[in-house]
């Protein structure tokens, strides 16, 4: 499945501590939480923080909310639910013997 994504950011809520620059520029590592199906009040999908720590995480700190993620295409395409495994039960009464 193809999405298309509008991404927005508040860049004055960066900490510039950590901007790192590469050999292409300088860079900011974030993450991102979107989910497809759901929309907040605003028509929001999600949102971009600023990457945390495993020390950060671990200690319970709250990440910096940079903006927001809205979806606005979809190739159409239907993401299948995963199925179910079979019991042992199920997979015992097929087996001749």
């Amino acid at each position: 499945m193809k999405v298309g994504l509008n991404v927005r950011i508040n860049v004055s809520k960066i900490d510039k501590s950590k901007l790192y620059k590469g050999a292409k520029g300088v860079y900011l590592n974030m993450t991102t939480f979107v989910d497809l199906d759901e929309e907040d009040e605003y028509g929001n999908n999600g949102f971009i923080s600023m990457e945390q720590s495993k020390e950060q995480r671990d200690a319970g700190e709250q990440s910096v909310i940079l903006g927001n993620v809205k979806k606005f295409w979809t190739d159409g395409a239907e993401v299948s639910a995963p199925q179910p495994d079979m019991s042992i039960e199920e997979l015992d009464e097929d087996i001749p013997f």
